[in-house]
């Protein structure tokens, strides 16, 4: 850094940065990056380094940097209309557009789409409408969510409650009551190592089942979780779970959100990660893959059973008491119908599906046998790799050691971008779904040296 450079200066005096360790970047402790562009799968710093960015900023820039078909959109919908609310029947081309292309490609039974900005909004409105739909059917008590530790659902109030992963809970005073959380489907985790794929499902199932007799079926509202857990790892649910998990939900008439913030759009190679493993849901959150992030969208599609019950109470109590200032904004909105059309015609699903196999496979190849690698596993357009001190014992390494972050600091002084995952050792892959064979195999080569470099 240099002792002149003004902006660096500015960033540390005035910036809050999320996720960050505050003090050390104030004091000038750690780096910071200041992006300028990026294009295709890369991105470029004000220093001139250009990075093949393999987690697409943070898993959203699924079209890809550079994309000048949103630009453009984004441009001309600030030219006509900037902005317009939504409130009392308003709406936008664009805005009307989307909703329809968006229940397009949905699954089967979804009936509208209300629109947010990020997926953690998304979630609190997701949460206000189960609370609200219970209250129209005359059942006040049936409010508690379900979650999964390990998920990722946001970090507002409610949703970093629902979040089950300790960063987001630590000092903040949560999670709240009315969330409570149930075994995360992590396989490779599992307590006990003698359990079967199909033993360990059963178990996660039956933990659920356990979990809802203690609190009372009558007091549960809602399940959430994400079709493949996130941030908690990039891992995939293991064969069966989810039908196992929702003849539990189904039997005590109890909600279920998929969280497609991450699975939306293409990412596992099917246009929702609902269809890719058979879930039937009743709300389901989307935003990044919306937009792939050229500007902040997120929505709420909610199923036909739910809409129904919102209708009634509308009859019953006037108009429903919820909104944003920049719901369905048409800029996001304009931004959106760019990026599904992008989507569509430049095959990305096809290509998420098949060079998400390619990178998967690859790094298996490079990596899976390593002494200190527990597992290689991902899906579609995501991977995974999980380290371990002891690969026979699955002994972990202690969390001091940041061997995570070490190896995704060795992998960018070559040039690329990964993230290390909290929790665990454990280095993440989402690449915007327009990464080429080729790109992959930089990805995998240079993940292997900068594995080399730190663990041998």
């Amino acid at each position: 850094m240099l002792t002149n450079d003004v902006l660096d200066r500015w960033d540390r005096d005035n910036f809050f940065h999320p996720s960050t360790h505050l003090a050390q970047h104030a004091r000038g402790e750690t780096p910071s990056r200041i992006v300028t562009g990026g294009k295709g799968v890369f991105i470029e710093d004000r220093d001139g380094n250009r990075l093949l960015d393999a987690f697409a900023g943070l898993y959203c820039v699924n079209v890809g940097y550079g994309r000048s078909e949103i630009a453009e959109a984004i441009a001309d919908q600030a030219k006509e209309l900037a902005y317009y609310h939504a409130y009392v029947g308003h709406g936008t081309e664009a805005s009307i557009t989307l909703a329809k292309m968006v229940l397009e490609r949905a699954p089967k039974g979804m009936s509208k789409v209300y629109f947010g900005l990020g997926g953690s909004d998304a979630n609190e409105t997701n949460i206000k409408l189960v609370w609200y739909y219970n209250n129209i059917l005359g059942r006040p008590n049936k409010k508690k969510i379900i979650s999964r530790w390990r998920g990722y659902h946001g970090s507002g109030l409610v949703t970093g409650s629902l979040t089950g992963l300790k960063v987001f809970h630590d000092k903040f005073d949560l999670p709240v009551e009315r969330v409570i959380h149930t075994q995360a489907p992590y396989y490779y985790r599992r307590d006990d190592r003698t359990m079967s794929e199909a033993e360990f499902v059963a178990h996660c199932a039956d933990e659920l089942e356990a979990l809802i007799a203690r609190e009372g079926a009558e007091t549960i509202a809602g399940f959430i979780g994400e079709p493949v857990l996130g941030t908690g790892g990039i891992v995939p649910p293991p064969a069966g779970y989810w039908a196992a998990i929702q003849n539990v939900l189904k039997k005590h008439d109890i909600l279920l959100i998929a969280d497609e913030v991450v699975t939306g759009f293409g990412r596992l190679g099917s246009m929702f990660g609902s269809d890719h493993y058979g879930i039937e849901p009743d709300i389901i959150t989307i935003a990044k893959g919306l937009t792939s992030a050229y500007a902040p969208l997120s929505g709420s599609i909610i199923g036909d059973r739910v809409w129904k019950v919102l209708e009634q109470g509308t009859d019953e109590n006037g108009p429903i008491g919820h909104g944003w200032t920049y719901s369905a904004h048409p800029i996001g909105a304009a931004a959106g119908v760019a990026n599904l059309k992008l989507i569509d015609s430049l095959g990305l699903l096809q290509n998420a599906r098949e060079t998400g196999a390619w990178l998967n496979t690859a790094m298996k190849e490079a990596l899976g046998e390593h002494a200190h690698v527990g597992e290689v596993r991902g899906e579609g357009m995501l991977c995974a790799v999980e380290f371990v001190e002891d690969r026979e014992e699955r002994r972990f390494f202690d969390p001091a050691a940041k061997v995570g972050p070490s190896i995704a600091a060795a992998l960018l002084k070559r040039g690329v971008i990964a993230r290390a995952m909290p929790q665990g050792d454990i280095l993440g892959f989402a690449p915007p779904m327009c990464l080429s064979k080729a790109e992959a195999d930089e990805v995998v080569g240079k993940t292997a040296e900068a594995v080399k470099d730190v663990l041998g």
